[in-house]
């Protein structure tokens, strides 16, 4: 009797599965464990798996060719601070309201409030207090700044360490594999993220130029402190005037910076395996944004809505999965939490507040493309708001000056070619798109220009 009913249990559960595929659906891992790991600030142009000619990621590389590679992922914004409370929400900037570091700044009258999800927006549930009620675990080990537990990523942690601002994975990794020894027997989550490749990192054991051009003999070194003028500077205007030398080595050191990141990626899969988690895992390997080196003329994030900003990484790897597959599916970010749950078999308690889609149907063929929209209301230097469409129109609004930018992304991937006077009736309509997006997100300002620090040396005056 029990052999019988094992097999008919299995050939239920193969039944399930088939018509499953057959459906389109993807199959679900109930209790497995979940691992997202961040990489802050890394532009996917610059790696491997998405063309670059550079081979500085074989840790990487190996294992998103064992998962899925959502190779046209656009990030809700710009930079660190709103971007991961929309991976975490499944919300806008514009509703989650965590848009820059302070809600309130203003030393003249005294009046400087930290942003904090839960005075901002109350209601909001994060992905952690979802699946903390869920019975799983915990854990977020991260390098501060802008994921700082105090603006509200620590929101359903059971622990969130954030000591060390900027702080790269070699600080991250090993509390997250100490916490993993003492957890790794109970469903859990865990979100690990470093800034390895970010502007405001270096090497701790400095950088060894191992991708600079010997001949190279300008000004620059690579340091934080360099990195910050040139951003300053190219927000307050200035023009910074590299020579393609300096953008040459620029890159290069940022390319270091990226093979030392992959080196401690590789590390702690080799942890992880030892650990016997990855059978039961599913895995998200993301970056939160990108970052400019002079291809509009100026370095860093945050400031513009352009593809080296917002073109982000992002892949699935789930339970025993051995092969990977690239998916064309253009996808936002803000697609995780719902792509998660959907893998675990949760139903999602906060429908009305989750933008994103589920991906799971993606995983198995059904493409799910959609217009993406992005915003940035950086350090109140800039309020733009801008879409990519399905067919590879990218329209960038500035909602302070009304200047619009319009690209064809298929003849210019690069955005350099401004096609809003050559095309005024498509401008229209996509502005138009924006504006309807805006208000269904009760993003209606006002957009005040102003300084809101995101660094200790800023707005000081």
């Amino acid at each position: 009797m029990n052999a019988n009913f094992g097999r008919r249990l299995l050939f239920l559960s193969a039944v399930v599965i088939i018509t499953g595929l057959f459906l389109g659906k993807a199959p679900t891992y109930p209790g497995a464990n979940v691992i997202i790991v961040a990489f802050d600030g890394l532009q996917t142009r610059h790696l491997r798996a998405y063309g670059y000619w550079l081979d500085t990621t074989p840790n990487l590389d190996k294992f998103l060719a064992q998962s899925y590679l959502f190779r046209h992922t656009i990030s809700p914004s710009s930079w660190t601070v709103p971007t991961f409370m929309s991976v975490f929400t499944s919300m806008y900037p514009s509703e989650h309201q965590v848009t820059n570091k302070y809600s309130h700044y203003d030393l003249t009258r005294n009046n400087v409030v930290l942003t904090n999800l839960k005075k901002l927006t109350p209601a909001a549930v994060t992905m952690a207090e979802i699946l903390k009620n869920q019975g799983y675990k915990t854990a977020g080990f991260t390098g501060d700044a802008g994921v700082k537990g105090a603006f509200g990523f620590s929101q359903g942690f059971d622990e969130y360490y954030d000591a060390q601002a900027f702080g790269g994975l070699d600080q991250s990794i090993p509390r997250a594999l100490d916490w993993l020894k003492q957890n790794k027997n109970q469903k859990f989550l865990m979100f690990l993220h470093g800034y390895d490749v970010h502007g405001q990192y270096a090497p701790p054991d400095g950088f060894d130029y191992r991708y600079v051009d010997q001949s190279y003999r300008g000004p620059f070194t690579g340091s934080p402190v360099e990195q910050a003028r040139l951003r300053e500077e190219g927000l307050a205007g200035q023009r910074l005037n590299l020579t393609p030398d300096d953008v040459k080595f620029w890159r290069a050191a940022y390319d270091e910076k990226i093979s030392r990141a992959d080196q401690q990626f590789g590390e702690f899969l080799s942890q992880l395996s030892s650990l016997g988690v990855l059978d039961n895992t599913v895995v998200v390997l993301m970056s939160d944004h990108g970052t400019e080196f002079y291809e509009h003329q100026r370095f860093d994030h945050g400031h513009t809505l352009y593809g080296e900003l917002v073109e982000t990484l992002f892949a699935v790897h789930v339970p025993r999965q051995s092969s990977g597959k690239v998916l064309n599916d253009q996808v936002s970010t803000i697609d995780i939490m719902p792509t998660v749950l959907g893998l675990l078999g949760i139903r999602n308690p906060v429908p009305t507040q989750t933008r994103g889609v589920d991906l799971g149907p993606s995983l198995m063929g059904r493409n799910q493309s959609r217009d993406i929209f992005f915003e940035t209301d950086y350090r109140l230097y800039t309020h733009k708001r801008g879409i990519q469409t399905v067919d590879g129109w990218k329209l960038i609004l500035d909602l302070n000056s009304g200047a619009v930018e319009l690209y064809n992304l298929k003849d210019d991937p690069n955005e350099l070619i401004n096609l809003v006077t050559q095309e005024p009736k498509r401008a229209y309509e996509l502005e138009q798109k924006v504006q309807r997006h805006q208000n269904e997100m009760g993003d209606k300002g006002p957009w005040l220009l102003g300084c809101s620090p995101a660094y200790t040396d800023q707005c000081l005056k």
